[in-house]
């Protein structure tokens, strides 16, 4: 079974200085349809207006995966870790027992574009840690590069939960297929552009979730980045 997940059916909120679109439910969007998918518990699509951002605020027993789409985005946190997050970059916070951060966009002048996405652990109360590595766009460009994985596979970014994350670069003729194994689910998110998926013609912010299916398929881009998910059943 394959279901749509429209862009524009996704919850909204926007503070001013900062727009969000909300996958599931999340602050003051709440919807018990769209509470997660699997481990898959957040997708927050936001852009945050120059000079603004999140101040230091906590959180525990969750993977956290920032991915920058435009801009920069600054993050500190109580680990004493301070970076700044780039397009082409995942960074994963593992907030285990507990961490304080905050993410700004120091910029003067441009808006920070980015998704921030939440996955449940497998364990609770690890050891905080934090993790960032950049991936080229010509190493996404035409396939889907693993870039969340549980074991670090392949260079990708190791979470504290059996998915994988995988990101994609299409446009004209290129695509790309991933297996699904019997009993897991998939999810596709168009984070720019447009593709089909599976015979569905998707735009951005569009999602697909996979339930009882053997593959994702992409053909047809035009401009597209888009982040694929494996995920098990909770």
């Amino acid at each position: 079974m394959i279901t749509l997940r429209p862009a524009g059916e996704r919850g909204h909120a926007n503070h001013g200085w900062l727009d969000s679109w909300h996958s599931f439910s999340f602050a003051g969007y709440q919807d018990d349809s769209h509470v997660h998918w699997g481990p898959l518990r957040v997708i927050n699509e936001d852009r945050v207006a120059a000079g603004r951002g999140f101040g230091e605020h906590g959180h525990r027993d969750m993977e956290i995966i920032s991915y920058v789409l435009d801009g920069a985005l600054g993050h500190k946190d109580s680990m004493g870790t301070s970076s700044s997050i780039v397009p082409g970059d995942v960074q994963r916070m593992s907030a285990g027992t507990g961490v304080q951060h905050s993410e700004f966009n120091y910029s003067d002048a441009g808006t920070t574009h980015f998704l921030q996405i939440w996955i449940i652990p497998a364990k609770q109360g690890v050891t905080p840690s934090y993790a960032q590595k950049n991936f080229s766009a010509e190493d996404k460009r035409g396939r889907l590069r693993l870039v969340v994985s549980p074991d670090g596979a392949d260079g990708s970014v190791d979470i504290h939960q059996d998915a994988r994350m995988y990101a994609g670069l299409f446009d004209g003729d290129e695509r790309a297929e991933l297996a699904l194994a019997p009993g897991r689910l998939g999810y596709v998110h168009v984070a720019r552009g447009g593709i089909v998926a599976n015979g569905r013609k998707l735009a951005a912010g569009d999602a697909l979730l996979f339930e009882d299916e053997t593959s994702v398929s992409l053909a047809e881009g035009k401009g597209a980045e888009v982040l694929v998910f494996d995920l098990p059943r909770m």
